[in-house]
């Protein structure tokens, strides 16, 4: 009878090991959050609040998005409004937060062969890069930053198509990739600022062009609608999004620095 007890006493704490093991998100986000070390350093702390973990599928905007449209995640963390507007109209999510901002900046080569540097008008200084047909890695990949990318060169006044040629380099790779083919071939990148805080490899280039308002980047959350989709696991994927919007996740992320610089900054409206 003892040896019964204590049978049953095993399965019950395995049982409810395993339950406790099941709480589990996919979170599908751009790679800038994750290659800029964010996730890193907010997630855990979210787990150890909730006994919930996370699963990240790191991709550019567009691509995070359409994992949310197939219903294979429960969260989709991104940054291109414009798209995640079109996002909520399909009724894809269920509602979306602003949770935090950062901003672009213009890499480039130190030795700046289109005098760009300390420009603050971005417009002016793609307009330079064009007109010297200086070395441009564009990441070409649907993401946040691309789209925020193809918006610049239009303020800019550029028609990308005609005037694009080999010094415009599209790769359909993140910011990481991105930032180490620019840094190996001395060219200018948009970038956000996250990643490149983070970024090791820099070579020879710097900040060239900042502070424009229309570098601006904001991010913002939906969980994934469980009415189009009912695998979504609505529970702990809101549970995710309140922590992330509450004064703790908030607190988190301002938490998070670089070399004693902060990378992104709460912006989430209660």
């Amino acid at each position: 009878m003892r040896q019964l007890f204590i049978a049953l006493t095993v399965m019950l704490a395995w049982c409810s090991g395993a339950g406790a093991q099941d709480r589990s998100i996919t979170v599908a986000s751009t790679t800038s959050t994750e290659q800029s070390g964010l996730f890193g350093y907010l997630l855990p702390q979210f787990t150890k609040a909730s006994g919930i973990s996370v699963k990240v599928v790191a991709v550019g905007t567009g691509q995070a998005l359409d994992i949310g449209r197939r219903g294979d995640a429960d969260v989709v963390f991104v940054h291109d409004r414009p798209a995640e507007d079109k996002f909520m109209s399909e009724g894809q999510g269920v509602k979306r937060f602003d949770v935090m901002y950062n901003d672009f900046v213009i890499v480039g080569p130190k030795a700046d062969p289109a005098h760009i540097a300390g420009d603050k008008d971005v417009a002016d200084a793609l307009r330079k890069i064009a007109a010297a047909k200086a070395p441009f890695i564009s990441r070409g990949d649907r993401s946040g930053t691309y789209e925020a990318e193809l918006r610049l060169w239009k303020d800019a006044g550029i028609d990308l198509a005609a005037a694009k040629g080999s010094w415009y380099r599209e790769i359909g790779q993140g910011m990481g990739p991105a930032l180490n083919m620019a840094a190996s071939s001395n060219a200018y990148v948009l970038s956000d600022r996250g990643t490149w805080l983070s970024f090791k490899n820099r070579g020879d280039l710097a900040i060239l062009t900042e502070g424009d308002r229309r570098l601006f980047n904001q991010y913002g959350v939906m969980l994934v609608n469980p009415a189009k989709h009912p695998n979504v696991k609505a529970q702990d994927g809101q549970a995710f999004i309140d922590w992330l919007i509450s004064p703790a996740g908030q607190t988190t992320i301002a938490g998070y620095k670089v070399g004693g610089e902060q990378l992104f900054f709460p912006n989430a409206s209660h």
